[in-house]
C-alpha cells in the first residue's frame, strides 16, 4: 500500500505584504514498511512539506492521499516527530512516552505495561522514572521516538531528529533508529541535511531544490540490509553520494 502521496504540492506565503513561494509542484510517494528520505538545503520548505502531510497546513494546489486514500484524517495515518524532542519536563520518561496513548483515552496501566517492555529496545531501561533534565541529548531523542512509535501509526514523519546530536552521538543512534525500524516496519518519511545519513538510512532518497523546493533527484537505495559503518567506504555509497551532491549544486 502507498502509505503517503503527494502529487504536485505547491505552496506560497504571503510574509509581510511579500509573496514567498516555498513549495513549487512536489510529488513524492512513500510505501508500506518504507524508508524515505528528504534532503535538500536549509529553509527549502521541507518542514512545510511535513506540515501539509499533518494537515496543520494547507496546499494552494496538489493532491495529498494518506493510506491510499484522500479522505484519511492525518491523525489516523501518521505520528510526527518534530525537530525538538518537547518532552514535558514534569513528567517522567514513562509518562511522556505514554502520552500520545493516553490523549486518545487508553486505559493508563496497559499503556505503561506496553512501555516498560519496550524499554530495552528503546535503551531506556533504568531511566523510566527519571525526568527529561537528568537525561543526556541521545536519550532525549530516544524518548520522544518511544512516544511517537507508541502512537501506533502507520507513518513515522521525523524531522531532523538526530540534527542537534554529537557525531559519535549520531552514527550510534543511526544504527539504533534502524534497529527500531526493523522490529515495527512502520514506513518513515525522513527529514535530514546529512547526505551519508540519507542513503545509509533509507530505500529512496528525494533530493530537493533550494526553495521554491521541487524535486531534483529520486534514488533508489539498493544497498543490502542489514547495514553497517562500513557501508560509508564501499564504492556503490560512494556514487550515490557523488550524484546527491551535484543535484544539490544545482
Amino acid at each position: 500500500m502507498t502509505e503517503i502521496f503527494l502529487e504536485d504540492v505547491a505552496k506560497t506565503f504571503l510574509i509581510n505584504g511579500a509573496i514567498l513561494p516555498v513549495l513549487a509542484g512536489l510529488t513524492v510517494q512513500v510505501e508500506a514498511g518504507e524508508f524515505v528520505s528528504l534532503i535538500g538545503p536549509s529553509g527549502c520548505g521541507k518542514s512545510t512539506l511535513f506540515n501539509i502531510i499533518c494537515g496543520l497546513t494547507a496546499p494552494d494546489r496538489g493532491r495529498v492521499m494518506l493510506g491510499g486514500r484522500d479522505d484519511v484524517p492525518a491523525r489516523e495515518v501518521v505520528s510526527y516527530m518534530p525537530q525538538k524532542d518537547l518532552l514535558l519536563p514534569w513528567r517522567t520518561v514513562l509518562d511522556n512516552v505514554i502520552l500520545a496513548r493516553r490523549a486518545v483515552g487508553r486505559e493508563k496501566s496497559a499503556v505503561q505495561k506496553e512501555a516498560r517492555e519496550l524499554m530495552p529496545l528503546f535503551g531506556l531501561t533504568g531511566f523510566e522514572n527519571s525526568y527529561p533534565a537528568e537525561l543526556s541529548g541521545g536519550m532525549r531523542q530516544r524518548v520522544a521516538l518511544m512516544r511517537t512509535v507508541l502512537a501506533h501509526r502507520r507513518v513515522l514523519l521525523l524531522d531532523e531528529p538526530l540534527g542537534a546530536l554529537d557525531a559519535i552521538t549520531r552514527t550510534r543512534m543511526q544504527q539504533w533508529l534502524l534497529e527500531v525500524w526493523n522490529n515495527f516496519k512502520q514506513a518513515v518519511f525522513f527529514v535530514t541535511h546529512d547526505i551519508d545519513e540519507a542513503i545509509f538510512l533509507s530505500d529512496q532518497v528525494y533530493v530537493l531544490t533550494p526553495r521554491p523546493a521541487k524535486v531534483c533527484l529520486h534514488l533508489t537505495i539498493s544497498l543490502p540490509r542489514p547495514r553497517c559503518a562500513a557501508l560509508l567506504t564501499d564504492p556503490a555509497f560512494l556514487a550515490l553520494k557523488k550524484k546527491i551532491m551535484l543535484a544539490l549544486q544545482v
